[in-house]
């Protein structure tokens, strides 16, 4: 019985239509290699994920010398060292005063926890997010993902958030082709029109991933930093998938020139160990009270050697400046590329985290999802990995 057949009876793939058919064996740095020894260029990075590359030499051999000394004790019973150095690590590279980490083991595990705390904190019930975003599939994170698709079947929601409009500058519909910033002064009439009042916090990705790449326009997050601090409402940015280098800065929400009061973070901390974590200004995180919230995985000693170790190697070699440079010149290549192809309706992104998105006519702009799958298989067989996504699946993914 091979790989593909186990999958098909004793792993449950629900997460998406079809997998692809590649069996990976290997990985090494921007390259994945299949059990028939096929290699492919990985331009996804198992979902933005490795972002110092497969099986990065010093990020295996921390792990490996923390599987020789300790594996597992849980850390919010016992203390333990490296979760230490690396809370403290994160405080000081992370923006604002964000100053106190909680370790879980996913994106979504940290955007539960955020939003948990910005409740503790506030005393308030009700949340604030966007249209188009996603945050999780687990319940809490998927009530605040506003993607009615990704919702199907698994409703009611929890109860108590309401959506503002997405800054989406390609499909806007609010500024008549020039933007105002519309968009951010309809968070204001969420909060009026759609909330009791009762509003803990927003959160906000600074580049929506699974929405399908798309940047938030300059001067968005000012203007909403603006409203939320007229009522008093917390600002959690979502890292998880635009965090560690990807965009061309250590932490995408750098580039807007505000302070989160609570980060979530994932996928790029660890380089593919399991960890998620959100970390907070002193005066919020003291909000949760012994026992309030736990995690008997979360903190790992293993995923946290690898994410000090990765975090290291982006600063050493520069990953951020990197990926800013080699982001700048494949979205000119792309772009030109875009002017002799009539499928293409934009391409948009940041550093290397870049969205391609396909439609059947630029005027009306109807996606192309049927053309988005064959472009990934097309790329497939010519031993490219990439990936697709957006609202309606029709943007094609580049993040190496």
């Amino acid at each position: 019985m091979d790989t593909v057949e186990k999958y098909r009876r004793f792993v449950m793939t629900s997460s998406l239509a079809a997998m692809e058919p590649v069996t990976i064996a290997s990985g090494e740095r921007a390259s994945v290699t299949d059990v028939d020894g096929t290699r492919y260029t990985d331009l996804f990075s198992g979902i933005s994920v490795v972002n110092t590359g497969h099986v990065h030499p010093r990020v295996a051999e921390a792990a490996r010398r923390q599987i020789d000394a300790l594996v597992h004790c849980c850390s919010y019973v016992y203390h333990v060292p490296v979760v230490a150095d690396l809370a403290q690590r994160l405080a000081e590279i992370t923006p604002g005063r964000l100053q106190k980490t909680f370790f879980g083991n996913s994106g979504a595990e940290a955007v539960e926890g955020a939003l948990r705390l910005a409740k503790a904190f506030t005393g308030r019930g009700e949340l604030l997010a966007l249209q188009t975003s996603f945050h999780g599939r687990t319940a809490g994170s998927l009530a605040v993902t506003g993607n009615a698709k990704r919702k199907q079947r698994f409703g009611p929601s929890l109860p108590g958030v309401a959506f503002a409009p997405a800054p989406h500058p390609y499909r806007c519909r609010m500024c008549s082709g020039r933007c105002t910033l519309a968009c951010a002064d309809a968070v204001e009439d969420a909060i009026r029109y759609d909330t009791s009042g009762d509003v803990a916090a927003m959160i906000v990705e600074p580049v929506m991933g699974e929405g399908g790449i798309i940047p938030l326009p300059p001067g968005y997050l000012r203007r909403v930093r603006e409203i939320l601090d007229r009522y008093g409402i917390l600002l959690v940015i979502d890292e998880v998938q635009s965090g560690f280098g990807r965009t061309g800065l250590l932490f995408a929400v750098e580039g807007h020139g505000v302070e989160p009061d609570i980060m979530a973070m994932a996928k790029g901390l660890a380089s593919g160990f399991p960890l998620g974590a959100f970390i907070a200004r002193e005066d919020i995180a003291d909000a949760f009270q012994p026992g309030e919230h736990m995690s008997t995985f979360g903190g790992n000693p293993v995923s946290c050697a690898a994410a000090l170790a990765t975090i290291e190697v982006m600063l050493d070699e520069g990953l951020p400046e990197r990926a800013a440079r080699l982001g700048s010149t494949v979205l000119t290549r792309l772009r030109s590329l875009a002017e002799e192809c009539k499928v293409v309706g934009d391409v948009r992104g940041a550093g290397l985290m870049i969205g391609v998105e396909l439609v059947r006519d630029r005027n009306t702009k109807e996606p192309a999802v049927t053309e988005a799958a064959t472009v990934r298989q097309l790329c497939r067989e010519r031993g490219v990995l990439i990936g697709v996504g957006g609202y309606f699946g029709n943007v094609v993914r580049v993040q190496p």
